[in-house]
């Protein structure tokens, strides 16, 4: 099935890719809140949904077309991710397949590009996984300990990685290690590279998968690396420019899931809406209580502000402008109106927000995460106030 072209307008950002979210919204429909409640109780991956995304041709919206994709800009993406949150689903099972593209797009090899797109647009490969976390890095990714030794024709890759989501149910995987010490390089970020690993081959031979258990079905991982040995030209851009090369990823990476989080924080408002207009107390509806109906209308109004700057971070990264300033607010600013509407769905509709069978607690659960991922909301002011206001670094 091919994904309808349409480019963006001028309309306001709901309005926008009109055909795609149709199309989106149309197939997750046969994806309601039974089988998410079913994946999340069993902690299982959503294969059937990822499918049906991969077969629609969903997920290689990004990639270009001589390679199999439909060679739409990110905003496209941006539609997709938030119509599945919307509509009570959880596009986390496979984003990634989608923002890694900023990483291999820009700086893969033309040998890499050519033999690895038309696979990910066909649905036979998966690029599921992003593995930059350390242990003992958090947030501070110059610090990050996983190291890729030349040898020969080939790396040799010792280390590990934690909260690495999809490697079970990934190929591939763009990884990041260090190819020199941070002291050796005129900044932090130097030293570091970035790596395709075909994750087929690399298991059990040097690489190890260990499941984390979180709060919500993340799949999440973590990665042992015991001289892992991967093919030289395994190696994305250039050796020791890795950082540069994944903060094509990462914009991506916040610009989508502010875009997820634009369609959860509408699940919640049109959810808390509707139940607040139906509910009845003391013999009228809940929603004639301005102290129920108020916080419902702010959430609505962080909601709408957010998606501007969603689809401001998107336009200037499809224009190949700097955007990291924009991608990081569009997070912020997206990932507090979910967790707004989030809490005031809760809030309205009272114990009925936590039983199971109203998807509210696991949407609220889902939406929490991106206070903390994939940066956190302290991060992103500090970036703000160095980058922008000119303000001394703190760290």
């Amino acid at each position: 099935m091919a994904v309808p072209v349409q480019r963006g307008s001028a309309m306001p950002p709901e309005h926008e890719f009109t055909d795609i979210r149709a199309a989106v919204a149309a197939l997750c429909a046969e994806f309601g809140g039974s089988y998410w409640r079913d994946c999340d109780r069993d902690k299982s991956y959503p294969t059937a949904f990822v499918q049906a995304l991969s077969d629609a041709g969903f997920l290689a919206v990004l990639i270009p077309e001589e390679f199999g994709g439909s060679g739409l800009p990110l905003g496209a993406a941006c539609a997709i991710l938030e119509e599945i949150h919307r509509s009570g689903g959880n596009g986390a099972a496979c984003h990634a397949q989608m923002y890694t593209m900023g990483t291999l797009l820009r700086h893969g090899s033309d040998a890499q590009i050519a033999e690895y797109l038309p696979q990910i647009a066909r649905g036979d490969l998966r690029l599921q996984a992003f593995a930059v976390t350390e242990p003992d890095s958090g947030t501070d990714t110059s610090r990050i300990r996983t190291t890729a030794r030349r040898d020969g024709d080939s790396y040799v890759v010792n280390g590990r990685k934690v909260f690495i989501s999809r490697t079970e149910h990934s190929d591939l995987m763009v990884l990041l290690a260090r190819t020199s010490t941070r002291e050796s390089g005129k900044r932090h970020t130097d030293g570091m590279s970035v790596f395709l690993i075909d994750m087929r081959q690399a298991l059990g031979n040097g690489l190890t998968i260990k499941p984390i258990d979180t709060m919500m079905n993340h799949a999440s991982t973590e990665l042992c690396f015991d001289d892992l040995r991967i093919p030289a030209s395994s190696l994305i851009g250039a050796e020791g420019q890795g950082f540069r090369c994944i903060m094509d990823g990462m914009n991506a990476e916040r610009i989508l899931i502010a875009a997820e989080c634009i369609g959860d924080a509408r699940w919640f408002v049109e959810k808390a809406s509707s139940y607040a207009s139906e509910r009845r107390v003391f013999d009228r509806p809940i929603g004639e209580n301005q102290g129920i109906q108020f916080p419902i209308a702010r959430a609505h109004i962080a909601t709408q502000a957010a998606a501007l700057m969603v689809r401001e971070a998107a336009a200037l990264y499809d224009a190949g402008k700097p955007a990291g300033s924009e991608a990081n607010m569009a997070k912020l600013l997206a990932s507090e109106a979910s967790w707004q509407a989030g809490d005031t769905c809760i809030q309205t509709f009272g114990g009925y927000g936590f039983a199971v069978e109203y998807d509210v607690e696991r949407k609220f659960r889902e939406t929490r995460l991106y206070q903390v991922a994939p940066i956190s909301t302290n991060l992103i002011l500090s970036h703000i106030a160095t980058r922008e206001l000119d303000m001394p670094r703190s760290f």
